[in-house]
């Protein structure tokens, strides 16, 4: 019966809130000291990732990754994965082991306690303010002076109608690829939306697919071919994989 089906989505929608506030809250003493300064954010980074790999473990997921080419740890990428779930944001936490800081929207800073881990740790846009997008894209380009990897949704958000497959590109990540001349690293999330979408009463536990695919140089290309071609990748595997 549909009522049982939508009582255990429930306490397992619940359960992973609960998770997330639990285990800030455990870790928050470290991590404000490791927020505290910039040098330190590798070491953020790392007590991220075993978070997320935790968070997902204990939500029932399990991440299947396969890749068409491997990251060198010695260099800086910008990584564009499509975006449909809040569960993206750990599963590519869970991908790479090149630290680098997700570039988001402003809105996700109010949430109580996270709030204030995200406000440390990634850069926020302000999608209705051109100064602060300005601002943020000169963050952005700190960040990648300085060695790290940067995260862009080159969406934006995850789109209202879940019908769509892939939503338009914004250029801001082939802005940054472009002018310093690092690789778009595009990345397939397959199945987030079906395990954990924005539609409450719905999902489940199960496998997280991801791919990533051979990365796209920008030498030679002008910020619009990086933009369709990168598109282009992401949206021929998620058409394949619906058509299969």
């Amino acid at each position: 019966m549909k009522w049982i089906y939508y009582f255990f989505v429930l306490l397992w929608r619940i359960w992973f809130y609960l998770l997330w506030l639990v285990t800030i809250l455990a870790a928050l003493p470290v991590l404000i000291i490791v927020i505290s300064r910039e040098k330190w954010y590798p070491i953020f980074f790392k007590i991220a990732k075993y978070w997320a790999k935790t968070i997902l473990f204990l939500m029932g997921f399990k991440p299947v990754i396969t890749f068409d080419q491997k990251m060198d740890l010695n260099k800086s990428y910008v990584f564009c994965p499509n975006h449909t779930s809040i569960v993206d944001i750990l599963l590519m936490l869970v991908i790479s082991d090149n630290p680098f800081v997700f570039l988001g929207k402003k809105e996700l800073s109010k949430i109580p306690v996270f709030g204030y881990i995200y406000r440390k740790t990634c850069i926020m846009v302000d999608r209705n303010n051109k100064t602060n997008t300005n601002s943020a894209f000169t963050e952005a380009q700190q960040r990648l002076a300085n060695g790290l990897s940067v995260c862009i949704f080159p969406e934006g958000k995850v789109p209202d109608d879940e019908s769509i497959i892939l939503d338009k590109f914004k250029s801001g990540a082939f802005r940054l690829s472009q002018e310093f001349e690092i690789p778009i690293v595009p990345i397939t999330f397959f199945d987030c939306k079906k395990r954990f979408s924005y539609t409450f009463f719905s999902g489940g536990p199960g496998v997280l697919r991801a791919k990533i695919h051979s990365f796209i140089q920008p030498k030679g290309k002008t910020i619009e071919e990086l933009q369709e071609e990168t598109y282009e990748v992401i949206y021929s595997s998620l058409k394949n994989d619906l058509s299969a």
